[in-house]
């Protein structure tokens, strides 16, 4: 049997994505999608809905929510009230969101992901394993000019599994910026991140971490927004055997 699945957020350049990666997994059956803006279109042959009670109407199993952090604070104690698997790319969320997620979730799952790539999240991997062997680090994240939030939910996430992973980072020798804010904001363990908006990419990050004599560089580079979508279909065949709240793809991935 196929898992029926609802995208929120559908006549987005990301939701139309998702919409079509659902549409084209033999596993999945794309059965709603919402968009309050763009309701009554088609996508996928479906009219998309304007709210969230198509979703109950069509059955649907898995919920998928690439929206703003706004909308998903709505969008998920709804899902979790109806038994609705949450797949969940939206990014913005605070420490308190989190863990009322954590909360909510207890009849039905969801997984929060800061980014569905699966090189994204072996970057972070990487970059947490390497993290004790050096003494400095910085983060990169480049974006797209749409994107309304910085730094980037990656950036943060990496920064944090950075931090816990090691306590001996070097201080910041910088005692005066010409500029305000030239040394780029303050991350957990106080690594910086630079967070960059520029037309013409999608989303890229760097992590380079140094020590004496030596640098390494840890980069993923998307070039195009279907490279999240296997990370999406993953999570949408996976997230029935993950109880309760995932942060991050990691386990679903086995890593």
């Amino acid at each position: 049997m196929t898992i029926r699945v609802g995208v929120i957020g559908a006549a987005g350049r990301m939701g139309q994505t998702v919409c079509a990666a659902i549409a084209a997994d033999k596993n999945l059956e794309l059965v709603a999608a919402v968009d309050s803006a763009a309701s009554g279109s088609m996508i996928e042959g479906l009219t998309i809905a304007k709210d969230l009670r198509a979703l109950a109407d069509a059955k649907t199993e898995v919920a998928v929510d690439f929206t703003v952090a706004a909308a998903s604070r709505i969008n998920l104690p709804w899902l979790a009230m109806h038994n609705v698997h949450a797949v969940v790319g939206t990014t913005g969320f605070t420490d308190a969101d989190i863990a009322e997620f954590r909360k909510i979730f207890t009849s039905s799952n969801c997984i929060v992901a800061p980014n569905f790539a699966i090189g994204a999240v072996l970057m972070m991997r990487f970059a947490e394993i390497a993290a004790p062997f050096f003494d400095t680090a910085e983060i990169i994240e480049i974006h797209h000019e749409n994107k309304i939030d910085s730094p980037s939910g990656t950036a943060i996430a990496t920064a944090n599994r950075m931090a816990a992973a090691s306590n001996q980072w070097a201080s910041d020798p910088t005692t005066h910026e010409a500029i305000a804010g030239a040394r780029g904001a303050r991350g957990p363990a106080d690594i910086p991140i630079h967070a960059v908006r520029m037309r013409g990419v999608v989303a890229n990050q760097e992590v380079v971490l140094g020590t004496q004599g030596q640098t390494l560089t840890i980069r993923h580079d998307t070039i195009d927004r279907a490279s999240f979508m296997p990370g999406v279909v993953l999570a949408c065949n996976k997230i029935a055997e993950h109880k309760g709240f995932t942060l991050g793809l990691d386990k679903f991935l086995g890593i």
